[in-house]
């Protein structure tokens, strides 16, 4: 694009006191932008297929069979083979459940082809609030992917080396750095790259499940006493709550609808038939671990996952062992890695939604939105280390934000259909409606059987985080007004001004901040404040010896700081002009050096900033 020249000429005419305003030129220049580079032949970018879709979106759906099934295991093993017995009725409750939600993700990808998470759904269709609530559940469902995520897959390195167990919450925080650093670096992710261990991952748990239907006898494993519990509890209430543990194998279900633009045109088909397969792959993988769960009766042992159990039943304690843990370990680091996508993406549109810090909304030089990526490694890291890396801690926190976010996202469909009423739209609300009740219902099941387990802790953390960015909200509500957004302000009027330089000595460093001053303009004055144990004699004596023809204030230390007595002095004497602070410091070089100063001028800052008619200049001078 040529160079664009605007000029606005507007003509003179005669001023209030008889004299003639001089000719406004207004000069406003549009520079080109970089032309891009051509592509070759062949190099457009290609949207997701199926396949790329499943391994690129569905690592976190992918990864749950790993935790999903012992976390049904663990409450039905108090039980004994009593409990263990339900284990396959419990899991085709869940994949009822997983077929609902995809049944009724379909739908959303349908309505929402832009992509339909559940903030954008909730924003459109429930309101302001409903939205904040979702994008808190989604905020936490994020989080706690990469903390179970990574304790998983630490889970099932230390059940394939046993030696490595006592260093968990350290491999867990190494990878958790790891991850942090790569992401913070900008290396992208790509559904390619992804496929292979998604497909091996999957592979594996096919041939175990395919494996263990063969074998007449598990293969030589150890086994373990069932945990000790009360028996009476078997019952309703036990199988509620194994119900409500296993529920979070249902996490990433909607992760296919929140990126439907992602997709290759026909999008909505596309996305949909993703939909599909992620669902059928994940119930069939669930059902088919629960049946190998009953056969072998496999217990809860300490330092040992399910899987791996369910692993070296099927396979034996062989290559194959290795190849399902080691697909495990990557597969679910890779899940955690997609909670740096999300996050980050999440935050950055609550923050262009004045609902978050504006610098959540701010990219590095390598478009890394590293306020995102720094919060998500940071909370993720202090989960991982109150729970000391058990994966078992954090799964009955995960289903929490899961249902939440599933049922806004289906109540909001169902105002959807009710609004638009367009073809078939009575069995679509009716579907939605439905899934929106079942989610609602699971919610409130797993709040209720997970409380004391440390749900307690998101049923805080989800009303906290609303009400933070309420506030933030209305803070930035404010902060708009009272710059007056949307409204032509008043022409700008010059008016006096004094520009005051704190000088602490007679030194080329004062000499730098007086020529900066005198470059300002005529009113220049330098005040001094006469600290304790300071001879204001010898001061007093150089700067006559030097005599840069500025007028010198001396001021007394009142409460042994430079910044009060300077910020109380600016006040006091240019009442209705503008003060420019010259503030001149030394920049030392980049390392330990940056220790050395004395920072009295950020204490000087702080105190000028609270004054608004108060302009404060840094003038920085380089030590080589």
């Amino acid at each position: 694009m040529a160079l664009l020249t605007v000029a606005v000429n507007v003509a003179s005419r005669p001023g209030s006191f008889g004299r003639k305003r001089s000719t406004l030129t207004d000069v406003i220049t549009v520079l080109p932008r970089k032309a891009p580079a051509p592509r070759a032949v062949g190099s457009t970018r290609r949207g997701l297929t199926v396949s790329t879709g499943l391994a690129g979106l569905s690592l976190d759906a992918m990864a749950s069979v790993s935790y999903g099934p012992e976390a049904i295991v663990l409450v039905l093993a108090t039980a004994g083979g009593a409990g263990l017995g339900m284990t396959v009725p419990v899991t085709l409750a869940i994949a009822a459940l997983l077929a609902v939600l995809v049944a009724s993700y379909r739908q959303v990808i349908a309505a929402f082809p832009d992509g339909g998470g559940a903030y954008a759904v909730a924003k459109r269709h429930l309101g302001h609030r409903t939205s904040l609530v979702a994008a808190a559940s989604l905020i936490v469902d994020y989080i706690l992917n990469v903390a179970v995520s990574i304790a998983a897959g630490v889970a099932a390195l230390t059940s394939a080396f046993q030696a490595l167990h006592g260093y968990t919450v350290w491999i867990c925080l190494a990878i958790l750095v790891g991850v942090t650093a790569l992401n913070l670096l900008g290396i992208r992710e790509s559904a390619r790259a992804f496929m292979i261990p998604t497909i091996v991952f999957v592979a594996g748990i096919f041939a175990v499940i395919v494996g263990g239907l063969m074998r007449s006898d598990p293969a030589d494993v150890v086994t373990g006493a069932a945990a000790v519990g009360d028996i009476r509890t078997v019952g309703v209430l036990l199988l509620l709550k194994a119900f409500s543990s296993g529920c979070a194998a249902l996490t990433g279900v909607e992760a296919i609808a929140n990126a439907v633009p992602s997709f290759e045109a026909p999008r909505v088909k596309r996305a949909q038939r993703a939909e599909v397969a992620l669902g059928a792959l994940l119930g069939v993988m669930l059902i088919g671990l629960a049946v190998l769960i009953e056969k072998f009766s496999v217990r809860p042992i300490e330092g040992t996952t399910v899987l791996s159990q369910l692993t070296e039943a099927a396979l034996g304690h062989g290559i194959g062992y290795y190849i399902v843990q080691f697909a495990t370990v990557l597969l679910l680091a890779l899940a955690a890695n997609t909670s740096y996508g999300g996050l980050p993406t999440l935050t950055r549109i609550l923050a262009d939604d004045n609902c978050l810090p504006h610098r959540f909304a701010v990219t590095s030089p390598r478009q890394v939105y590293r306020y995102g990526v720094l919060t998500l490694g940071v909370t993720a890291g202090v989960l991982l280390i109150a729970a000391r890396g058990n994966m078992n801690a954090l799964v009955p926190l995960f289903a929490i934000g899961v249902f939440v976010g599933f049922t806004i996202a289906q109540a909001g469909m169902v105002r959807h259909w009710w609004q638009t009423k367009t073809a078939g739209w009575r069995w679509r609300l009716a579907l939605n409606g439905f899934g929106a009740l079942l989610t609602g219902v699971a919610a409130i099941v797993t709040t209720a059987m997970k409380f004391i387990d440390g749900a307690w802790l998101i049923v805080l953390v989800l009303p906290a985080l609303v009400l933070g960015m309420e506030r933030i909200r209305c803070a930035y509500t404010r902060i708009g007004g009272r710059r007056g957004n949307g409204a032509i302000p008043d022409q700008p009027q010059a008016t006096g001004t004094a520009i005051v330089v704190p000088i602490s000595e007679v030194s080329e460093l004062s000499r730098e901040a007086l020529s900066a001053a005198m470059s300002i303009g005529r009113d220049v004055v330098a005040v001094h404040v006469c600290l304790p144990g300071e001879s204001v004699k010898a001061f007093t004596k150089a700067w006559e010896a030097w005599h840069p023809e500025v007028r010198l204030v001396l001021l007394e230390d009142s409460d042994a700081t430079v910044g009060g007595p300077v910020a109380h002095y600016v006040r006091e004497n240019f009442s209705g002009r503008r003060k420019v602070v010259v503030i001149a410091e030394i920049d030392p070089p980049i390392g330990w050096d940056r220790v050395l100063p004395s920072h009295r001028s950020d204490e000087l800052e702080r105190e000028l900033r609270r004054m608004t008619d108060t302009v404060v200049c840094h003038l920085r001078v380089q030590v080589v």
